[in-house]
């Protein structure tokens, strides 16, 4: 099946940002004594929300955090990602050869993902087809969010393909039955590709397959 819309994540798709949330979480969360499992939960914080990833990090620390952890985090990243934040490697490319409907589909809010991809000059190609988990009040891994997206866009699930770098977006993909491809890490490939989802380690192997089920222009 041709795919006839075109469904991204946000962070670590789109924009280049998970390295630099994650440093500055692990920051935060230095006073409570840093460890492994830690490092792996931070790691980890990937594609579902914010909330279920401190959730997690109070459990291991076995106390709450301060009530304003989440406020600094924010205001944290928003100044970093203004300074640092750059688009992933040929995800511009790429998106400039699409000749059908994309849009965004992220768990993060939406003022954040029209800030970021603004930093990264990526907004133009999406007008307002951007679409948050907060706006619903469903998160990856249940599907909602891309259910909430396909239909927004007019389109069923099977006509649309999912690039997602998360098992927690990937998950939520196949939850609802669309076609997934996962743009897997070093790190995470091996587990990635234990899914359903084709999974590739760079965007240029994502566009490649994307032209054989899509209306892609090659030559731009």
């Amino acid at each position: 099946m041709k795919y006839n819309c075109i469904i991204f994540d946000c962070d670590g798709v789109l924009v280049d940002s998970l390295s630099l949330s994650n440093k500055i979480m692990l920051e935060l969360i230095k006073p409570f004594g840093i460890s492994n499992e830690f490092k792996k939960v931070i790691d980890n914080y990937n594609g579902g929300s914010l909330k279920a990833s401190l959730d997690k990090i109070e459990e291991l620390i076995n106390e709450e955090l301060p009530k304003n952890f989440v406020k600094e985090y924010r205001n944290l990243t928003y100044e970093t990602f203004k300074k640092e934040l750059r688009p992933i490697k040929g995800i511009t490319e790429f998106i400039k050869k699409i000749n059908i409907p994309i849009c965004v589909a992220s768990s993060g809010p939406r003022e954040k993902i029209i800030e970021n991809l603004k930093t990264t000059n990526l907004l133009k190609y999406f007008g307002g087809n951007i679409f948050s988990s907060y706006d619903i009040q469903s998160w990856k891994p249940e599907p909602g969010i891309f259910i909430h997206a396909a239909n927004k866009m007019g389109f069923k699930p099977q006509e649309c393909v999912v690039i997602e770098d998360s098992l927690d977006g990937i998950q939520a993909a196949l939850s609802g039955g669309f076609n997934i491809i996962g743009f897997a890490t070093e790190s995470n490939f091996e587990e990635m590709n234990k899914t359903q989802a084709i999974v590739f380690k760079s965007i240029i192997e994502i566009e490649q397959s994307v032209i054989e089920k899509t209306n892609v222009n090659n030559d731009v």
